[in-house]
């Protein structure tokens, strides 16, 4: 039986995130103090106490979501023994990459703090705040096909594009506010429901391109090495262990598409037909989205969420 671990994105952030396993597991907690030394900041306060608001603030989430994964990652080794190369593939969603590259110890954990503390800022400064828009489009007529045709009606005015192929029934297109504002009126003539989401800028598109120049730029000098664990690409949607190379797609990810369909159904490709061969998904971290998607894109597979001690207790005596 073959395990992937999932990391979530931005979006599974919530106040009081992370306090069980922290008041469970002191392999917990070094990871929050960690993370708050390479900040300068006390996030891990911010995350058990709030406010919200602070802490759905992209430069706040993006960090935290990765500490809480970190500290569970951490725990299941120091309290269950159980190492993250046991899984054959780790895989992130968007931020989430950088969660899976930390478990899989491509990147430092203090490196990855900074690193995302930075993209979290980029990405913000990036776009003057109502110049872009994101739009959720779901139901059961909406699939790649349609997204892509109603991102090409809102091009016609401005930038707009296909940020997140979450699975069949939940695409998330992205762009400046009039074209997306044009997409979701082609969206709802094709038979889809269009949601405008809550966001902040318009992440996964062109409009990143100035974030995507501060993070290569940082990423330059960022420690990189070869992980433990296949590191499945958001851009790509296959497994990437050399160094350089996830160097470069960490760029291209600020401003590409994130292939989460194409990556879960890899995944659970047989390894006769090539390709990864997973029976199991586990969510590591805050939130329960990812098992959801994993179910929808590979229903025989199993998937679970870890992200209470109860959870890494559950992981570590399964087969």
């Amino acid at each position: 039986m073959t395990l992937a671990l999932l990391f979530p994105g931005q979006g599974s952030q919530s106040v009081g995130m992370g306090a069980a396993l922290a008041d469970a597991f002191p392999s917990a907690r070094e990871v929050f103090a960690e993370v708050d030394e390479a900040l300068g900041q006390s996030l891990s306060m911010l995350m058990r106490e709030g406010p919200e608001d602070q802490l759905t603030l992209t430069e706040n989430a993006q960090p935290a979501l990765m500490a809480v994964s970190m500290a569970a990652i951490r725990a299941l080794k120091a309290e269950f023994g159980v190492d993250v190369s046991a899984a054959g593939f780790v895989a992130g969603h968007s931020l989430g990459e950088y969660s899976a590259l930390a478990a899989s110890g491509a990147l430092s954990l203090a490196d990855t703090a900074r690193l995302l503390k930075l993209r979290g800022q980029a990405m913000q400064r990036a776009v003057p705040v109502g110049q872009g828009a994101m739009a959720s489009l779901i139901g059961p007529k909406t699939d790649l096909t349609l997204a892509e045709a109603a991102a090409a009606a809102g091009s016609e005015v401005g930038v707009c594009v296909v940020a997140n192929d979450n699975n069949a029934g939940n695409i998330v297109i992205s762009g400046e506010k009039a074209a997306v504002d044009r997409a979701i009126e082609k969206a709802k003539e094709l038979g889809a429901r269009a949601i405008p989401l809550n966001v902040s800028a318009p992440f996964h598109c062109p409009l990143m391109q100035p974030a995507a120049d501060e993070m290569s730029a940082a990423l330059a000098t960022a420690t990189i090495v070869a992980p433990v664990t296949k590191v499945v690409a958001n851009v790509t949607a296959r497994p990437e262990t050399d160094p350089e190379v996830i160097r470069r797609l960490l760029v291209e990810q600020v401003t590409g598409r994130v292939r989460w369909r194409e990556s879960m159904e890899w995944l659970a490709t047989p390894s006769s037909e090539g390709g990864g061969g997973v029976t199991r998904f586990a969510e590591v971290g805050s939130g329960q989205v990812l098992p959801g998607m994993a179910k929808r894109i590979a229903p025989d597979a199993a998937a679970v969420a870890m992200n209470t001690p109860e959870d890494l207790e559950a992981c570590a005596k399964s087969p």
